[in-house]
């Protein structure tokens, strides 16, 4: 029995990248975040806080049943009721208002700080792992002394010094968080300045500039955001503290910390709101911040992703 001949089809013009890769199973974006909320309540959690929280700092003016800064005596001190659900302080101001308010800036410190501590902590990491020999070690040196320093003691003499504000704040708490990512960052590209693809970019004639901007950065950009996350509630958290010694945003503009120290210090026993929501408002923030940073982090590292 003769076989008939085998007829020629038409070869398909090869496809962009684009689209093998949606024709590969990748899941889109609604799917990815579906996908996430199953696996990863408690960080989805943590985003619809820091969610909660931005929407209340970009509009606080809005939000804010009452302005933050007046107040009447004859409001001195109320309880939670339905014209001041969280209460009033000893000024007979309106503390749901000022917790609002106390949210713009605890964002605004804390991605300002972030993104001032990222951006140096990557520029002294990757210096120092790409380069390596006598970069890194005097680039490690002057880490190792930066971090020596006792943080909080450094950090209210830097602040004092610049004056209390909301961007001395800001400054001075990026530029303490900066060496602990730098550390992590630089561990990351003394192993990927090793890989194979890293060197045939090098064989091939690539640039420092574009070996880092090409192969290194986009490999460690996973553990810089997890970082990142992370860095946001140890940042709000300090900021809290710094208002609570009285050198963070000087008032009359609201902060959690200065509103647990003063007034809600003294009037703890008698009126326990003046520290309760404040301290909620922390405490909501630094889990968010953590959860999510937690979560990420299972989901972006490839060695945590079947946990």
């Amino acid at each position: 029995m003769i076989a008939e001949p085998a007829t020629l089809q038409p070869v398909a013009a090869p496809r962009r990248a684009g689209s093998l890769r949606r024709h590969a199973g990748t899941p889109t974006w609604p799917a990815a975040v579906a996908r996430f909320l199953k696996k990863k309540p408690m960080g989805a959690f943590g985003a619809a806080l820091i969610v909660l929280f931005l929407a209340l700092a970009l509009g606080a003016q809005w939000l804010a049943p009452y302005p933050y800064d007046v107040g009447t005596a004859a409001d001195r001190l109320q309880g939670p009721s339905l014209p001041h659900p969280f209460g009033t302080d000893a000024n007979g101001r309106d503390l749901l208002s000022r917790v609002i308010w106390g949210a713009r800036v605890s964002v605004t410190i804390g991605f300002g700080a972030v993104a001032i501590s990222t951006l140096v902590a990557v520029t002294v990491g990757v210096t120092s792992g790409y380069f390596g020999g006598w970069v890194d070690l005097l680039v490690q040196r002057l880490v190792d002394i930066w971090i020596s320093f006792p943080a909080l003691v450094l950090l209210v003499s830097l602040v004092a010094i610049l004056g209390p504000g909301l961007w001395s704040t800001t400054l001075v708490l990026g530029i303490l968080l900066a060496p602990g990512t730098a550390r992590v960052v630089r561990s990351a590209v003394l192993a990927m300045r090793e890989q194979p693809y890293v060197e045939s970019a090098r064989c091939a004639g690539a640039g420092h500039a574009r070996i880092v901007r090409s192969y290194v950065l986009p490999n460690v950009s996973a553990a810089i955001l997890v970082l990142a996350t992370t860095q946001l509630g140890v940042a709000v958290l300090a900021e809290s503290t710094l208002s609570f010694l009285g050198y963070g945003v000087p008032p009359p503009f609201p902060t959690w910390g200065s509103m647990l120290s003063g007034t809600g210090r003294a009037f703890m026993l008698q009126s326990p709101w003046l520290s309760i929501w404040p301290g909620l408002a922390i405490s909501a923030a630094v889990f968010g911040f953590n959860m999510l940073g937690d979560a990420l982090r299972d989901v972006l590292d490839p060695r945590l992703r079947g946990r």
